[in-house]
């Protein structure tokens, strides 16, 4: 077998994707104008799904899980954040929980929606929808169940059992309400689904509902500001804006590197974690004149002990 040549295009592009596209069409559009296979993104935008997608090319494809991740937490448990604002249709449940199902239940909620208030919903948003709350992801997710993806197993007609997931609700705002349709700003971990809060709320309320006009506004800290409409770009400008790999760790704490870091990272090998300590909390991205070398992230075992510190990823010694 053939060995695939290394990437020689490196950088994140922070894309603001369409709606009417799979957010594979734009990883897939992106390789063919900057004639690079080595393309990936930080976290899937449903077709109908407006909004941030996040992606890496050559060397920043490995630091693809860093991009949604806030100050605080730890390595084993960070705090990752995403930000949506969506519309939640009171009254129609779908077999996909957006707009583009079919209608699979109705419900009058009329004196429900007569008788709501801003301050009505959002009592009930604070009460069930927010803080850690388990959930069961949709079975038209790209999760993963047997090495197939759920929305495949959908469209054939299967549906199998899902295990509910912790996730976060760092904020749920309930912004307008305009007959049957409520507005919402959800910000969230990772891995949290838009659509199932949706549908969540429509069952709380006494009745059903749908998500629809999803957008995603932010991933980590990158925000629509930072993004760029995908049909502007060309092979001759895609790479005015491509970003540095630097941008991809621009949540982490970053270390100078000196001499015993660079021989660190040159071998692979741990050091002790108060090296770091005073750049900040875990993980630390090692950046030497705008390259990042390594991130290096807390590391314990029998032979080494505790308190020590290992090059999760090296990009460059």
């Amino acid at each position: 077998m053939a060995r695939r040549k290394p990437a020689t295009v490196h950088g994140l592009l922070a894309i603001d994707k369409p709606a009417g596209i799979t957010s594979h069409d734009v990883v897939d559009r992106v390789r063919r104008l900057l004639h690079e296979r080595k393309v990936g993104h930080s976290g899937t935008l449903d077709p109908d799904a407006t909004g941030v997608l996040l992606l890496g090319v050559g060397n920043a494809t490995r630091l693809l899980r860093y991009l949604d991740v806030v100050p605080g937490g730890s390595v084993d448990d960070p705090v990752t954040s995403k930000t949506y604002t969506a519309e939640v249709v009171l009254g129609t449940e779908t077999s996909t929980l957006d707009a583009s199902g079919e209608v699979t239940a109705t419900h009058d909620m009329s004196d429900v929606i007569a008788r709501m208030t801003l301050e009505s919903v959002r009592r009930v948003v604070d009460a069930n929808l927010t803080g850690p709350i388990m959930q069961v992801p949709p079975m038209v997710s790209a999760l993963k169940v047997d090495g197939k993806r759920l929305h495949e197993l959908a469209r054939e007609g299967i549906e199998v059992e899902r295990e509910a997931r912790p996730v976060t609700i760092h904020r749920f705002e309930v912004l307008s309400i305009a007959a049957n349709v409520v507005r919402v700003r959800v910000e969230c971990s990772s891995g949290t689904y838009i659509r199932t809060l949706a549908a969540d709320l429509g069952h709380l309320l006494g009745g059903g509902a749908h998500v629809r006009e999803l957008r995603r506004v932010a991933v980590g800290r990158f925000d629509v500001a930072d993004c760029v409409s995908l049909d502007t770009l060309t092979e001759e400008n895609i790479g005015q804006s491509l970003r540095p790999v630097s941008e991809c760790v621009r949540a982490l704490s970053i270390v100078a590197p000196d001499d015993v870091i660079r021989a660190a990272v040159a071998v692979g090998r741990v050091l002790p974690e108060a090296v770091f300590a005073a750049s900040g909390p875990a993980p630390w991205a090692v950046v030497d004149g705008g390259d990042v070398l390594a991130v290096f992230e807390p590391f314990s075992n029998h032979k080494v002990g505790e308190g020590m510190a290992r090059p999760a990823i090296v990009l460059s010694a």
